[in-house]
């Protein structure tokens, strides 16, 4: 009996819940609604974009190095340094070559000696010689004694040669002794930036041993290898964008040389581009070219409407409702303002522009400036 009770009272009770709930009304969840600039993304032809990488390098650079074997005594520059032409930049020790020089004009001194002597001798020669034409045609002298006069001409005229020949020797040996003595001072070829310093005082400086780095002062250019299959998209004088690591803006470069011979190594070209200048712009830096070899349709939109979450690219992406949701995005190459979108968007779709750090995603957006294209 007790049982039945309780079942009863339990029925009663569910009946009695049931219509009150029934009796409720149902509420909705609100949305949040913002006011946002919105763009759009389209399907476009695109080009098509050779990318070339390479490093900066001035347009003329030199490695210092001593042409005589010399110990090093003064080295006045540093890596860093600006240095005018004919600048000092490296001192040999110029003792030794001091001395053969010494010792080189003592010679030519006694070379000239000589050859005043000879030059004296000659002259005696001939005119005696001269007396003893005028005598033979007289016949007042023997036929020997015209013979011997004769040779002793003939001989002083060969001792002046060999003295005179004796004297050039040692003037010679006086413009090489100056020559290597004028090696010991090493001077700037051209005006520029000491850009590597590979010795100290002290140290022994041998010919083809690099002392010095420089680059010459002026513009820059980018040096980047171009693959053998696709030299042909690049021309003398074709005008391409540079982007530089380090340079906030893209460059306009220049194709200025295009090395005739490939890298039989790498199957690629080297390829300089001359770059405005900059104050931004340091030798050693990397960059990278780009040719354009065609064009393809792709989805693009503003870079002003693509934020980073993290190390992701994503975008705030309007549904049929009004909606804002939070896409990721593959992204890829971008031309001035817009970027072109490689996966997850389709053309026509509403993004919000320029979202910055603000979270869109779950809200309503108010077009209050349009949909820009």
């Amino acid at each position: 009996m007790k049982m039945l009770l309780l079942g009863c009272l339990l029925a009663a009770s569910a009946v009695l819940i049931a219509g009150c709930r029934s009796n409720e009304v149902p509420q909705q969840a609100t949305v949040e609604t913002v006011a946002a600039r919105v763009v759009e993304s389209s399907r476009q032809q695109v080009p098509i974009e050779l990318r070339a990488t390479g490093t900066v390098h001035a347009r003329e650079t030199a490695t210092i190095s001593a042409q005589v074997m010399e110990r090093v005594e003064q080295v006045p520059v540093r890596a860093g340094d600006t240095v005018r032409t004919g600048q000092p930049l490296v001192v040999l020790d110029s003792a030794a070559l001091q001395a053969s020089s010494a010792q080189a004009q003592a010679s030519e001194v006694a070379a000239q000696s000589q050859q005043a002597a000879a030059q004296s001798n000659a002259s005696l020669a001939e005119s005696t010689l001269r007396r003893y034409r005028q005598l033979q045609a007289e016949k007042s002298v023997s036929p020997q004694e015209m013979d011997e006069v004769t040779q002793r001409a003939q001989a002083a005229e060969a001792q002046l040669d060999a003295a005179k020949a004796q004297t050039r020797a040692a003037e010679d040996q006086i413009a090489v002794a100056r020559t290597m003595l004028g090696y010991t001072r090493i001077t700037a070829p051209f005006a520029g930036i000491i850009t590597a310093r590979m010795a100290d005082p002290g140290a022994m400086a041998a010919p083809g041993v690099p002392l010095l780095q420089m680059d010459r002062s002026g513009p820059l250019q980018l040096q980047a290898t171009v693959d053998e299959s696709a030299i042909a998209a690049v021309r003398m004088g074709m005008k391409t964008p540079v982007a530089v690591d380090g340079v906030a803006q893209t460059l306009q470069g220049t194709v200025v040389e295009i090395v005739p011979a490939a890298d039989p190594s790498s199957h690629s070209f080297l390829v300089k581009i001359d770059l405005p200048s900059s104050s931004q712009l340091r030798a050693g830096m990397y960059g990278s070219a780009s040719f354009p070899t065609g064009t393809h349709a792709a989805i693009v939109v503003p870079r002003s409407a693509v934020v980073a979450r993290g190390s992701l690219q994503c975008a705030y992406v309007l549904d049929g409702h009004g909606i804002a949701q939070l896409r990721y995005l593959a992204l890829g190459a971008t031309r001035r303002d817009m970027v072109e979108v490689l996966s997850g968007m389709a053309a026509g779709e509403q993004l919000v522009d320029t979202p910055e750090d603000r979270d869109f995603a779950g809200k309503h957006i108010d077009v209050r400036n349009g949909v820009q294209p």
